[in-house]
């Protein structure tokens, strides 16, 4: 948050040349554009701009942002509000979280350099790095890979000083792919997902910085999770769009086209829209079944036909459609590869909660005992999240011995910290 003795006189002296004499004058203009640029279930009061225009400025929400700059034809740094990842240098080593390191990483805009002193191959040096965290992401514990990769991330941006050309391009792009990976596992293993969508924003500049429109693509695709989970379709929807519009632009294969209809289903089921996330997927399955022969790229590792089948599943379950979610989740439970460790945990728990629902409690334990021992392996927040939404399904049989083993489980002291910490 940033500090201003006088108040934040930027936003205040943009609201005033832009003709808003007053805070309830702004606040009018920006509630009737919000429905112009797709936010339409957004109001701003006028506590909101006072808290702008205050001494210590929050960073504005990401809608909040675009309704700012479209209003006042301005980018939001020069509306007086720091990043939260601008940290001050003496704050970092000093108790800072991994996640507020994270931050450091990127300004705008991304530094030029005076004089190259990095030597030809730095760009595949840097990439190396990143390729090998692309494959620990699956195995290594989270809260262990997290604070590698955003180091990471912080010298590919000390290598943008020093390169340029095609060393700068390929430092770039390997960059962005790290950003991703740290948004990944900020949204999905640690929920975070404000850090998340701030790490995104990052991630995609660094992409453009590459003009990579494919990365592009997914990293605005992962952002679409943040307002999907948080049922703000409107939101979720326009990233979507983006999403596609740069796949679009780079030539993405069927795979990577079946893949963000999959995310729409996601999101779809988060908002409580069953019926269109059925259809997503159905577009999912026939996008993947196409002819195309256009190869993805080496960094798209997170998607497959059996990771298709367990998002269906997990759809169908949440539909009510407990035979054909059974169907699903056994045959992407079958699909997917040995260390594919954290997907296999989810599928268990859906698998786990079709046993609920169908009044078993004997094998929904059974399953939960085998969604654990994945959790064992590597932690996984949005399968623990699985794990104890079926824990709450099986209160009627709370008594039991098998549930009682799952209590147990679920509050040793590992799990205890672990959902703690997660």
């Amino acid at each position: 948050m940033s500090r201003h003795p006088h108040g934040n006189t930027a936003l205040k002296a943009a609201r005033q040349h832009a003709g808003y004499s007053s805070q309830q004058a702004f606040v009018d203009a920006l509630n009737r554009a919000a429905p112009r640029i797709g936010l339409s279930e957004m109001e701003v009061s006028v506590r909101q701009v006072r808290r702008w225009e205050s001494n210590t400025p929050p960073w504005p929400r990401t809608e909040h942002q675009r309704l700012l700059v479209h209003v006042l034809q301005l980018p939001v740094e020069r509306l007086g509000f720091t990043p939260p990842w601008e940290v001050r240098e003496s704050t970092i080593g000093r108790g800072a979280s991994a996640a507020q390191v994270g931050h450091t990483v990127l300004g705008s805009p991304l530094p030029q350099a005076s004089k190259p002193v990095q030597p030809a191959t730095i760009g595949a040096d840097y990439s190396m790095i990143t390729a090998a965290h692309r494959r620990m992401y699956s195995t290594v514990q989270p809260d262990h890979l997290h604070p590698a990769v955003v180091e990471h991330t912080r010298l590919g941006l000390q290598l943008l000083a020093e390169t340029s050309g095609v060393p700068r391009r390929v430092v770039s792009l390997a960059l962005a792919e790290s950003l991703l990976i740290a948004g990944r596992i900020e949204f999905f293993d640690l929920r975070q997902p404000d850090a998340a969508d701030a790490t995104f924003v990052h991630a995609l500049q660094a992409a453009g910085e590459a003009n990579d429109s494919l990365l592009g693509s997914a990293i605005l695709a992962h952002a679409a999770f943040i307002p999907g989970w948080a049922n703000h379709p409107a939101e979720t929807a326009n990233r979507l769009r983006a999403a596609r519009t740069y796949a679009r632009r780079g030539s993405a294969s069927a795979e990577f086209v079946a893949w963000i209809y999959a995310v729409e289903a996601e999101c779809h089921t988060r908002c409580g829209q069953p019926g269109e996330a059925l259809a997503a997927i159905a577009s999912a399955e026939a996008a993947l079944a196409s002819e195309d022969e256009s190869r993805s790229p080496e960094w798209f590792t997170w998607f497959s036909g059996a990771r298709l089948v367990a998002f269906k599943g997990n759809i169908q379950l949440l539909a009510g459609r407990w035979s054909q979610a059974r169907d699903s989740l056994t045959e992407a439970l079958t699909g997917l590869e040995a260390g594919e460790s954290k997907q296999r945990a989810v599928v268990l728990a859906d698998l786990a909660a079709v046993e609920v629902a169908a009044a078993k409690p004997m094998e929904s334990c059974k399953r939960l005992h085998e969604a654990l021992d994945q959790l064992a392996i590597t932690w996984y927040a949005t399968g623990m999240e699985r794990v104890r939404k079926v824990r709450e399904g099986l209160q009627p049989w709370a008594d039991s011995d098998e549930v009682q083993s799952i209590d147990d489980r679920l509050y040793g002291w590992s799990a205890t910290l672990n959902a703690l910490r997660g």
